[in-house]
C-alpha cells in the first residue's frame, strides 16, 4: 500500500472529529494540470462555507470544453469532492492532472460517435463531471478514496489510467 495513501486514511480517519471545526475554516485550495491545453492553476474556491466567486469564474475557464472553447458554470460541489478526495489521500499539495471536464453538446456527440464508452447524458455535458489523475499515484487510490467518500459517480478506467468523478447519484463502474 502506497504510504502516502495510508498516512492519509489513518489521518483522516483519527483526526476527523477533532478537526472538524477548524477544517470547515481552511481556505480550500485546488491545483490543476490540463493535459490538452497544458493550462495550470492553483486556485482557493472557496473559504469556510463561501465560495469565492472570482476563482469559481476562473475554474469555468480552466474546465472549458478544450475543443471549442465553450464554457460553463461547473458545479461547485465537484470542487468540493476533489478536494475531499484530496485530503482523504492525504496529499495538500497535490495537482490533479485533468483530461476532461466540461464538454459541448457537439464534442460529446463526436466523442460518441468515436466511442462507445461515451454516455448521451454524460455530466460532463453539465459541468458536473470530471475525468482526472495524479502523476505519481495509482488511480487505485483516487478510485478507492472517491468510493469511500460515498458521493456521486466515480468510474474507474485503468486502461486509459483515469478516474471519472462526478456530483450526480451516487454508482461506481470499471475494473
Amino acid at each position: 500500500m502506497n504510504r502516502r495513501y495510508f498516512l492519509g486514511t489513518l489521518l483522516s480517519l483519527a483526526s476527523a472529529p477533532a478537526l472538524a471545526k477548524k477544517v470547515s475554516e481552511r481556505p480550500r485550495q485546488l491545483s490543476f494540470h490540463h493535459l490538452h491545453t497544458e493550462d495550470r492553476i492553483s486556485v482557493v474556491y472557496r473559504i469556510g462555507d463561501r465560495y469565492q466567486r472570482g476563482a469559481l469564474q476562473q475554474l469555468n475557464h480552466f474546465f472549458r470544453d478544450f475543443r471549442t472553447g465553450e464554457t460553463v458554470a461547473m458545479d461547485p460541489q465537484l470542487f468540493d469532492l476533489l478536494y475531499d478526495v484530496k485530503t482523504h489521500l492525504g496529499d495538500s499539495d497535490a495537482r490533479f492532472e485533468v483530461l476532461s471536464a466540461y464538454r459541448s453538446p457537439q464534442t460529446n456527440s463526436m466523442l460518441r460517435r468515436a466511442s462507445h464508452g461515451v454516455a448521451k447524458n454524460s455530466l460532463h455535458l453539465t459541468g458536473q463531471a470530471v475525468d482526472v489523475r495524479f502523476p505519481d499515484l495509482s488511480i487505485r487510490y483516487i478510485r478507492d478514496a472517491a468510493v469511500a467518500l460515498g458521493r456521486g459517480g466515480v468510474g474507474y478506467y485503468p486502461r486509459s489510467n483515469f478516474v471519472h468523478l462526478d456530483t450526480g447519484a451516487v454508482r461506481r463502474w470499471g475494473a
